[in-house]
């Protein structure tokens, strides 16, 4: 599947997105069958509905649509319509979802009327997340993956917070949101290469986290989207050994935001894809030459062989996450007495065959040391919980691993 990924498809998708002139949430009502916001939608759900046919019933193809009421700094209220396409998998309980957002803006976010390319804002992670279904819808796995395509998100995560609080009302078993959002420019500002480094944002423990659980052990910095950005790391290597995959222990950007942050605010782990270094001229702006200086979101700016490899970098990693095993639970460090060891227990996994046990110093930001136990679900090891952090993770007959899970306390 990795392999697959093509970057001449990639660009051909990028360039498709960029002609419909603008793709701008307030361009709805201006939209026709090859311009605006909800053109753009139709020609993706046309795209995902021929992917599906392929996959024998296992994908389906749904708008999530509503109307976005006017708030203090929009025009009007307008409707939002998401893409969401949908590969079953074989076993309940495990929904992992790629994302991006499709909408755009130029230098005025509520306007529907001007030209917006967005050529890596985001037509870049749209691409990404279309391709990916492209070379995964073949494969039949044990989880469930959503391809979403949110609208909205330049003016406040509409559509991925509507669809977040949706599935958490539905109590929907999401595991992880792979977020890609302008992920296709591999040059700075200055022009120097970055082409084998894409960072990964992940969040710490949410807001209303308890002071007990933030303060104990350093789980501050191990929270489900830190453990998922580990796990994507770690995975990444085996399969895309040249790119270096920065990990930014932050939710986002300075004054910027992602569709990740919808899926985090409603409990699931989440992290966003974004390329190595942005080009803030090429970002929100109208398309002009000033003072000798190209602005605007260009399609020249892509480069199609870094955005395949940054879909690849998705591809391996989602593939892994839902055709591997799932993650160990109700994993405790059980604190009964002081001493010099550190026991830890847990309860089986579907389709784990073993589990190994990672640990690193507490102020080490990677695993460095892993140990595997066997079929087992309690071990005590010969060091101590004060000077480490650890993980158990579980591994299936085929050696493929699932994500770390931090453990809770317990004292007995």
């Amino acid at each position: 599947m990795v392999r697959a990924v093509s970057a001449s498809h990639l660009r051909a998708i990028d360039e498709r997105l960029v002609g419909f002139r603008t793709r701008n949430d307030f361009s709805e009502i201006h939209s026709t069958k090859t311009q605006g916001v909800f053109a753009a939608r139709d020609w993706l759900v046309a795209r995902f509905k021929k992917i599906a046919a392929t996959t024998g019933g296992r994908m389906t193809v749904r708008l999530d649509t509503y109307v976005q009421p006017k708030l203090k700094y929009t025009p009007r209220a307008v409707t939002e319509s998401s893409v969401i396409a949908t590969l079953r998998g074989t076993e309940p309980g495990r929904i992992y979802v790629m994302s991006s957002h499709y909408d755009d803006c130029n230098g005025n976010c509520t306007d529907g009327l001007g030209i917006a390319p967005g050529a890596d804002d985001n037509a870049s992670g749209t691409s990404a997340v279309l391709e990916a279904a492209r070379v995964m819808a073949a494969t039949h796995f044990r989880g469930t993956i959503i391809f979403a395509c949110f609208d909205g998100e330049e003016l406040g995560l509409w559509g991925s917070n509507h669809f977040a609080h949706e599935m958490a009302a539905r109590h929907a078993p999401i595991l992880a949101d792979l977020n890609n959002d302008i992920v296709g420019n591999s040059k700075t500002h200055d022009g120097r290469s970055v082409f084998h480094t894409l960072r990964i944002f992940s969040e710490a423990l949410p807001a209303g986290a308890k002071p007990r659980l933030v303060n104990l052990l350093g789980t501050e910095n191990d929270s489900p989207s830190r453990e998922l950005a580990r796990f994507i790391v770690s995975t990444d290597k085996l399969y895309l050994p040249t790119l270096h995959i920065q990990e930014i222990f932050r939710a986002d950007r300075f004054l910027r935001g992602g569709d990740q942050e919808s899926f985090q605010a409603m409990g699931y782990p989440a992290i966003r894809f974004t390329e190595a270094s942005e080009v803030f001229e090429h970002q929100h702006q109208n398309v002009r030459v000033e003072h000798g200086v190209q602005y605007g979101d260009l399609p020249q700016y892509i480069d199609p062989r870094y955005l395949a490899q940054s879909t690849r970098a998705n591809v391996a990693a989602l593939a892994t996450l839902a055709l591997g095993p799932a993650a160990p639970t109700h994993v405790h460090i059980v604190l009964a007495h002081l001493g010099y060891t550190t026991t830890l227990r847990w309860r089986r996994a579907a389709d784990a065959t073993a589990y190994e046990v990672l640990w690193r110093k507490t102020d080490a930001a990677t695993w460095q040391h892993v140990r595997p136990v066997g079929d087992v679900t309690t071990v005590t090891l010969p060091i101590s919980y004060d000077d480490y952090v650890f993980a158990v993770r579980s591994v299936d007959a085929n050696g493929l691993r699932s994500v770390g899970v931090f453990p809770s306390p317990v004292r007995k």
